[in-house]
């Protein structure tokens, strides 16, 4: 679904510009009511039964970007509902991060496999004979299947010859790797939130635009807006080539101080400052106290390993990450500025909001949020001069962004450190290949490797929060 632009993300950007230029221009924020006309115009729907349940919609987006929660399906509440309370420059996130808006979710079933009317009724009914439960029978010359003993293996799906049999699954909860959605009693999305670990796969997986992220993009404006405050944007590694292939690091820096930032540095110093801290703990460490160490960067796998595999987290490097690293470099210089970081994930939203971070990050926002901004501006970006060149990281920190990138920037450390030393590396990506990855090393499989996990197929470029097509954006990250 990410890969292909679609009316859901086209909704999801305008609701970004709308929250962002409300917070620009200021004033009675209850104006918030016209937007979903403004969005969705007309008397006629265009993607549900109602255009009454579509703008319905687009008020509780608006709510979630400017990260105020859901309002209650059983009572009355307009879009603007404190909204007064968050046109702050501080606001941190009120639980939960990823949000189902239950009106909008399909009811999508659970996973099952089925007959579609393609079948032919062939008289080798292949189906029948490879089920290891039987219970696959002819009913009227059709195959049917019995749910109640269906394991759902998908061999009947492999064996007919006219594809006429499906394994369906809920999209959401199939682009989960923790298994963390499930049914409520009206068969809607539902998340257990003890699994959750935010990475946003679900978001942009429903095809019905029914999960959402809240947002700070309302209050990251209001901070830009107030003259006594310095803020920094802290941009990720992936940043390159998001916003349009042909735009310049420069011109992108111009765009930044259009929107009101003081000064922009990429993350990529602090990617750097991290292989050096990985390496170190790896020769250190690994076999004398650990039977191998797995890299920290990615919030989501980090978090996932640690909630599924309790036991291995020591062998979870506790260098800080590329984000909080390049934070803290940023107010050591200016100790009373704010950092919004800008970058391609969810999960660092709930990384920011941890108490050990919140001094060091202020906001963050992805590059989907970001060109909302930019929209609500009026930004040009091709017109923006060409501002000076980011100088201060190397080609190594700023591979961090794709998949892989990490293991072989701190491998590569590691080999500067000590020749002599042979690193093993294990690098997956997507968090139910991490799982198994988790499940090796706690076998003894890995013993001596170096492990990066990455929740998001693809690495970074492949975020929730990013604009492109991650084959596009890694050929422009790697040039």
């Amino acid at each position: 679904m990410k890969e292909l632009y679609s009316d859901i993300i086209d909704i999801r950007r305008q609701v970004f510009a709308e929250v962002a230029r409300l917070a620009y221009e200021g004033g009675d924020y209850s104006r918030i009511e016209n937007v979903p006309y403004k969005i969705i115009p007309g008397e006629v729907a265009n993607y549900r039964d109602s255009v009454f349940l579509e703008r319905a919609i687009v008020g509780e987006r608006l709510r979630l970007a400017i990260g105020l929660p859901l309002r209650p399906l059983d009572e009355h509440a307009p879009i603007s509902q404190d909204i007064d309370e968050s046109a702050i420059d501080e606001k941190y996130y009120d639980p939960p991060l990823i949000n189902i808006i239950k009106f909008a979710c399909n009811s999508c079933p659970e996973k099952r496999v089925e007959v579609s009317n393609l079948c032919q009724g062939c008289l080798g009914h292949p189906c029948t004979s490879v089920c290891p439960k039987d219970v696959i029978h002819i009913k009227n010359r059709k195959s049917v299947i019995d749910q109640e003993g269906c394991i759902q293996c998908g061999r009947c799906v492999d064996a007919c010859p006219y594809h006429a049999i499906v394994k369906m699954e809920r999209p959401c909860a199939a682009a989960c790797g923790m298994n963390a959605i499930h049914s409520d009693s009206l068969g809607r999305a539902e998340i257990d939130y003890d699994q959750c670990v935010s990475c946003g796969m679900c978001l942009v997986n429903c095809p019905f635009g029914a999960i959402a992220d809240k947002g700070q993009i309302f209050q990251l404006v209001h901070a830009l807006t107030m003259p006594e405050n310095e803020v920094y944007a802290i941009v990720a590694p992936s940043f390159i080539g998001q916003l349009d292939a042909g735009i310049t690091p420069g011109q992108f820096k111009s765009a930044m101080k259009a929107l009101g930032f003081t000064d922009t540095v990429e993350v990529a110093i602090g990617a750097d400052l991290c292989t050096i801290d990985e390496a170190a703990d790896f020769l250190e460490k690994v076999p004398a106290e650990q039977p191998f160490m797995a890299t920290s960067c990615c919030p989501a796998w980090s978090v996932m390993a640690k909630k599924k595999f309790p036991e291995l987290a020591p062998n979870i490097s506790m260098a800080l990450t590329p984000m909080v690293l390049t934070a803290r470099l940023v107010k050591r210089e200016h100790p009373n500025c704010k950092i919004a970081f800008i970058g391609p994930c969810s999960a660092k939203k709930l990384e920011a909001s941890r108490k050990s971070v919140r001094s060091d990050v202020d906001f963050v926002v992805t590059f989907e949020e970001l060109m909302g901004m930019i929209q609500a501006k009026s930004i040009e970006l091709s017109a923006m001069e060409d501002d000076t060149p980011f100088t201060e990281g190397t080609s190594a920190g700023r591979g961090f962004a794709v998949g892989g990138g990490v293991a072989s920037a701190v491998a590569a450390a590691i080999a500067e450190m000590d020749p002599e030393r042979e690193v093993k590396v294990e690098a997956v990506e997507g968090l139910r290949e991490c799982n198994k990855m988790l499940l090796l090393a706690k076998k003894g499989k890995y013993n001596g490797y170096l492990l990066e996990g990455m929740a998001c197929p693809g690495g970074c470029i492949a975020g929730a929060g990013t604009l492109r097509p991650k084959a596009k954006a890694a050929v422009v990250v790697k040039k």
